[in-house]
């Protein structure tokens, strides 16, 4: 791991985001607060309703809005956060929350493919799901909270090691 962080930051985009402006390094910091932002923000209120809020609304309604919001956030996060990292990359060789925000986004984007093959999603655009159908689709939305809360914590926590 120390190699790639080691190539990471004596790369182009290394030397780029660390030496190229006064400005560049809070830019990109700044524009991966907005694309993590974004990203929690469209996933709250999709995962809060997959576990029971404002049963009201409809579940398509909410996708319809969240999803391509949610998928633009993610985006410019990995692209701004590969930035950051790049600048600084040796200086986390040994910080365990790498070891935390990483999985953490791995297992939030797996939690999102299995939610997307599941019968309940598929479906939910097209009919009222059954109760069990809501439970399922209630199971992804806790996880997928848990994931994104903890990739967040983590990668705030970074800071601080």
């Amino acid at each position: 791991m120390h190699a790639f962080l080691t190539w990471m930051e004596t790369s182009a985009l290394g030397h780029a985001v660390r030496e190229s402006s006064l400005w560049t390094y809070p830019i990109v910091n700044l524009a991966h607060v907005l694309g993590v932002a974004t990203l929690f923000g469209s996933v709250l209120v999709l995962d809060l309703r997959l576990l029971g809020c404002w049963r009201q609304t409809s579940i398509a309604a909410i996708t319809g809005a969240a999803v391509p919001v949610a998928t633009a956030g993610f985006l410019v996060a990995v692209c701004s956060g590969t930035g950051l990292l790049a600048a600084n990359a040796t200086a986390y060789a040994n910080n365990p929350l790498l070891l935390v925000k990483f999985p953490a986004i791995a297992l939030g984007l797996v939690n999102v493919a299995v939610a997307r093959r599941l019968p309940a999603w598929r479906a939910h655009a097209e009919r009222a799901l059954s109760s069990r159908e809501e439970r399922q689709l209630a199971v992804v939305g806790g996880i997928s909270l848990a994931c994104w809360v903890t990739a967040i914590a983590a990668g705030r926590l970074i800071a601080y090691w």
